[in-house]
């Protein structure tokens, strides 16, 4: 009998969407970072659920605000890496009952710090109790929205477009994965101001979710290894695998200048120009990056 630890994360999600209705539109598939609804409007509706698991996402000695931080601003970097905004956003807490009440009101200042940042507010939640021996888990679901005609997806992606990243890669497990600063402001600027064809957020490591953009677009892709930008003392396996950089990953038609705006709008934040989307078939291929089912 197969197990999830056999087929991994992405092969699950293909097979348990088939099972569902999806309600989704024409050329629509699930696997975004966020579901887009067309409520009418000139922005589309947003929609996000994420979730931390305690030994997973951050260990039991971290510190519950950084925790809470995280748990937002992993939300917020989805809604970035659709070109929108996250507006109204709901908490479910599943904690031991020993959990001491002082973690829970830390956990609570990370979050709040994170949603008033970025202009969003708590809208309601849920709390229940799991077993003494229990991980915790912290839920986020939200909604966002993004200007009409804007949205930005990962299977926009054409053959021969250049593929960009935001800022270093590498070296989260030193404690980055925790502070981090989700794109939002980028994002946007990326969806109002050039040409972008596909994008997503790396939370899984470039060596996962380069070829889940790829596939999406119905293409394969081709890197330069030595312009993969990476964190100070980190390696470029490191910068491929470690995951949870949370920086933006997306392309744009060959040829176009954006480095120039960008660095006038961005000054503290590199972006660089690694790769190009190549046919389906052809390019290359990379392994590593986190799944959360697998090996």
């Amino acid at each position: 009998m197969k197990t999830l630890g056999d087929i991994g994360e992405d092969e699950l999600i293909r097979r348990v969407v088939r099972l569902v209705p999806t309600g989704l539109g024409e050329g629509e598939a699930p696997g975004d970072d966020c579901s887009v609804v067309d409520s009418g409007g000139d922005r589309l509706l947003l929609l996000k659920t994420d979730a931390l698991v305690e030994g997973v996402h951050y260990e039991k000695s971290a510190d519950p605000e950084a925790v809470g931080w995280k748990a937002v601003a992993r939300v917020f970097s989805d809604f970035a890496a659709m070109g929108g905004v996250g507006e109204r956003f709901m908490v479910t807490l599943a904690l031991p009952g020993a959990t001491e009440l002082k973690w829970v009101e830390a956990l609570y200042d990370g979050m709040g710090k994170c949603l008033r940042e970025f202009g969003a507010t708590l809208a309601g939640g849920e709390t229940c109790r799991v077993p003494e021996a229990s991980a915790a888990v912290i839920s986020i679901s939200a909604t966002g929205s993004v200007k009409r005609g804007q949205a930005v997806l990962r299977s926009g992606g054409k053959i021969g477009d250049e593929i960009w990243v935001t800022g270093k890669l590498g070296g989260s497990l030193s404690g980055k994965h925790l502070s981090f600063f989700p794109r939002v402001k980028e994002g946007r600027w990326l969806a109002e101001n050039t040409g972008i064809t596909a994008m997503m957020d790396l939370s899984d490591g470039l060596a996962k979710d380069l070829p889940r953009l790829a596939e999406a677009s119905g293409c394969g892709f081709e890197i330069r290894r030595d312009a993969v930008p990476r964190n100070l003392g980190c390696t470029l396996e490191q910068a491929l695998g470690d995951g949870e950089d949370f920086e933006l990953l997306f392309t744009v038609p060959a040829g176009e200048k954006i480095e120039e705006a960008w660095n006038v709008k961005f000054p503290e934040l590199g972006v660089s120009r690694f790769g190009v989307l190549t046919a389906l078939g052809e390019g290359e291929k990379l392994s590593g990056g986190w799944d959360h089912f697998g090996a």
